[in-house]
């Protein structure tokens, strides 16, 4: 008894001290609990918002309480304002007999007595700059100035005019200028070291402030080394220094957890700018990495520092139209369209382009969780570098050693469930840096407006024989790329993923770039709603058969007819070629340009021919054959000759996108798909089903894969920039392809009736029953080809059985019933004999 007496007299005390515990915690708990609320009370989007505001209004009243205070004080019949320097607060707020001459009232008056009399004179002016710095980029999410900057540089200013205007003004009436602050510092500095230590310390601040802040440079000027050269993403060379264009954030493993002091301490491989200005700082305010902390991210997580620079601005053409250049010759081809002007930049909208969405809390929490799924499968990383983009975050990984690679790539499934994200995709290893890559959509994507790419230094000065923008790339670089040098462009994705915006953006970029007479536009629309609106630059920049009426092709037997007219005229260009002994078009057109080839011997000016098809899947679905084999043939010979391709389809299956198309277009972009099956089929690899829509895609120019966000150009920009080319004066028509007279397919001949195909008469019985005169109602219900079937179609025109073709119409049928038909064909019959 004894012993189970003690026993629980210690059980007891036991459970006294962890109740004492728990009441202990949860109190902590609760104070914790009530110090993050407020915290998130403070971090509410709405709250720092309407701070902003507030500060943005407190700034312009602040400049004219002040602006006013200084002009009354040199107007001595309203200067009233002095006496509310000395006016207790509460008499301001309470007294209506006190009345100020100040525009901004009591209140006003007050406020500006203290900081211009009270403290610092004339150089309180700029306190309404840093108000309105820091509320201007609390309300609107971007800096339009450098808030940390701003306060220091305004700060040093203050104080440096304050003691200045004190020195200047000493003993005279503007002794105002310099405010009490500053007179008393020039009362103890004259004491300590006399006005000219005090002129001297004045001129050292000034020139200690340029040297540091814009390595202001005395009697010397360092020699400039040459700016190398380098290749920009599409190959070109650019004639000024290339600027850093990456938004880059640096992630190390460091024992230290304090964010600013990451912006301090770089790690010691990594090169730094000369410049020691901050203006690439994302944020100036303080950043709590442990505010809004998931309760179960790991402490390894913690270890991470955040390093950011932010991109920078590419550099703006300052012209509003793009400079022709054409080589200085006796002959000129736009010499024709002289007076032919550029579309204007004024025609594009921005589409609301005020930097990415991307917050410092967004990218320290993405790393965290990125770097606690790694390390529950006992993954270490040693460093993570993440570029910000666009649409996407790139998250590069550099893996500590002895890490299997195909280890970090199995866990694509596990990442994106950690990141709650759509469209994780793995880069292992991106080539040629040695690092493995994680793009992490970001939660708000940023519009790439097609203005913003054309307005740009890199597109106005490229010297690309066809230069087009079609995006940005995951670095916020601009992708300018030469279809010259593709040669052929295949497009492919899901409906509604941008297909149609990126063929809007390559030919606006075109037509920003060339004259009508170096480029022609062959275009094929079978859905008859994407394209029509160049219909108003037929003059200028299409190209057509002879008898078509309208530019835009929308008939398959058309299309078959216009396919097989670029043959005739790519063989034509080949011959004009061999004459001249040239190996491409730019040498030709060179050699004509020089005179150096006589007109009279068929020579002319050969302008690029652009072929674009908006659904190829409709054409090989309703000619196959008749459709792949001579586009085929362009594919594989036109390039030399100026014909190039861009076909674009929303069904990318392996009966569409066939292997014989695929080896004949190297350049590939492939717009979201659903599934794996449909990415390997268009890029010969995974990585389309992982996009997340809405102009994200990938391009694909044989062993580069790159991952863009497609430039954005809507209807009405597209309708203004057509309507400005059409209302100029232009060629008498559009430009004539080669006549192609296809004798199975273009109009009834002579009718022999010992010549009918086997299938003439239960085609007739098809076309009677169904009333329609289709020539594709044929192929689907005998299963022909398009030929086969066209031909079977002019047989039962010449022999009266249906009427002439009539565009897109459906052929009349002129026998109304089988019983009328079968006399028909009796009376035939009997004819024959």
């Amino acid at each position: 008894m004894p012993i189970r007496t003690n026993q629980l007299k210690k059980n007891e005390s036991a459970s006294k001290k962890t109740g004492k515990a728990r009441k202990k915690r949860n109190s902590k708990k609760g104070a914790s609990g009530k110090n993050s609320s407020f915290m998130g009370f403070l971090k509410n989007e709405k709250f720092q918002r309407l701070c902003g505001f507030f500060l943005v209004l407190l700034s312009f009243y602040l400049l004219l309480s002040m602006v006013s205070y200084i002009v009354n004080w040199f107007t001595p019949s309203t200067s009233s304002d002095d006496l509310f320097v000395i006016v207790p607060f509460k008499d301001v707020l309470v007294n209506d007999s006190l009345v100020a001459a100040n525009w901004g009232g009591r209140l006003g008056a007050a406020l500006a007595g203290i900081f211009i009399k009270k403290w610092f004179g004339a150089s309180s002016l700029l306190f309404s700059l840093f108000f309105f710095a820091w509320g201007y980029k609390l309300l609107f999410r971007k800096a339009l100035l450098p808030v940390g900057k701003t306060f220091r540089w305004s700060f040093i200013a203050i104080l440096w005019f304050s003691l200045t205007f004190a020195l200047i003004f000493k003993d005279s009436e503007l002794n105002i200028l310099g405010g009490i602050f500053g007179h008393e510092l020039n009362n103890y500095l004259d004491g300590f070291i006399g006005p000219p230590g005090t002129i001297f310390l004045l001129v050292f601040v000034l020139v200690g402030f340029l040297i540091i802040n814009f390595n202001f440079r005395l009697g010397y000027r360092k020699k400039q080394e040459k700016p190398q050269d380098d290749d920009d993403t599409s190959g070109a060379r650019s004639n000024s220094p290339r600027e850093d264009l990456y938004n880059t954030v640096e992630f190390s493993v460091s024992e230290d957890e304090s964010i600013e002091q990451a912006d301090q301490n770089d790690d010691a491989g990594e090169k730094k700018d000369n410049n020691p200005s901050d203006e690439n700082e994302v944020s100036d305010l303080p950043f709590d990495q442990h505010d809004g902390k998931i309760e179960d991210e790991p402490e390894s997580g913690r270890d991470v520092e955040l390093t950011i620079e932010e991109t920078q601005a590419e550099k703006m053409s300052n012209g509003s139209t793009t400079t022709h250049h054409t080589i200085d010759t006796e002959y000129d081809p736009t010499l024709d369209l002289g007076s032919y002007r550029y579309p204007t930049l004024d025609l594009l909208d921005d589409h609301g382009e005020g930097g990415f969405g991307v917050e410092k809390e967004e990218l320290e929490s993405n790393k965290d969780r990125i770097v606690k799924t790694l390390s529950n499968y006992n993954i270490q990383i040693d460093k993570i570098k993440a570029t910000i983009g666009p649409t996407v975050t790139l998250y590069e990984i550099i893996p500590a050693p002895g890490v299997r690679i195909s280890k970090i790539k199995n866990l694509e499934d596990d990442i994106a469930l950690s990141l709650s994200a759509m469209g994780i995709r793995i880069i292992a290893p991106i080539p040629g840096k040695g690092t493995i890559g994680i793009e992490v959509p970001n939660q708000k994507s940023d519009i790439v407006s097609i203005k913003s790419i054309l307005s740009s230094e890199k597109f106005q000065n490229n010297k690309y024989e066809l230069p087009f923008a079609i995006g940005k790339t995951i670095s916020n670089e601009s992708y300018i790329a030469d279809l010259t040098r593709m040669p052929h462009i295949l497009m492919a994705g899901a409906t509604g993923q941008g297909k149609s915006v990126g063929l809007n953006a390559i030919l606006t970029s075109l037509l920003y770039k060339k004259h009508p007479a170096e480029l022609k536009f062959i275009l094929v629309d079978p859905k008859k709603v994407e394209l029509t609106l160049f219909s108003k630059i037929e003059r200028h920049f299409l190209a057509k058969l002879p008898d078509s009426e309208e530019a835009i092709i929308t008939d398959t037997r058309k299309v078959v007819r216009t396919l097989n007219s670029l043959g005739i005229e790519m063989d034509n260009r080949y011959e004009l070629l061999k004459d001249a002994q040239v190996r491409n078009i730019k040498e030709y057109n060179v050699k004509f340009i020089n005179r150096k080839l006589n007109p009279e011997h068929g020579h002319r000016y050969l302008p690029y021919l652009v072929l674009i098809v908006d659904e190829f899947a409709d054409l090989i679905m309703t000619a196959g054959k008749e459709i792949e084999n001579p586009l085929t043939r362009l594919a594989q010979l036109a390039r030399a000759v100026g014909i190039h391709l861009i076909i674009a389809t929303q069904r990318p299956s392996v009966n569409i996108i066939t292997g014989t198309i695929k080896a004949n277009f190297p350049a590939r972009i492939a717009y979201r798909v659903i599934s794996k099956i449909d990415s390997r089929t268009i890029l010969d690899t995974g990585g389309a089903d992982q996009l997340i829509g809405r102009g994200d895609m990938l391009l694909s120019t044989g062993s580069d894969l790159v991952r863009l966000q497609c430039a954005f150009v809507d209807t009405p920009e597209v309708d203004r920039i057509t309507e400005f080319i059409g209302s100029q004066r232009a060629y008498p028509h559009a430009f004539h392809l080669p006549e192609y007279l296809d004798e199975e397919i273009d109009g009834p001949q002579d009718f022999d009736p010992n010549d009918r195909d086997e299938l003439f008469e239960e085609a007739a019985r098809i076309i009677v029953q169904t009333q329609q005169g289709s020539t594709s109602l044929l192929q689907r219900k005998l299963k022909l080809g398009y030929n086969r079937a066209g031909r079977i179609i002019d047989q039962l025109e010449a022999a009266g059985i249906v009427g002439p073709f009539e565009g897109s119409k459906a052929r009349e049928v002129k026998i109304t019933d089988e019983l009328s038909l079968e006399q028909f064909l009796r009376d035939l019959d009997e004819s024959n004999e």
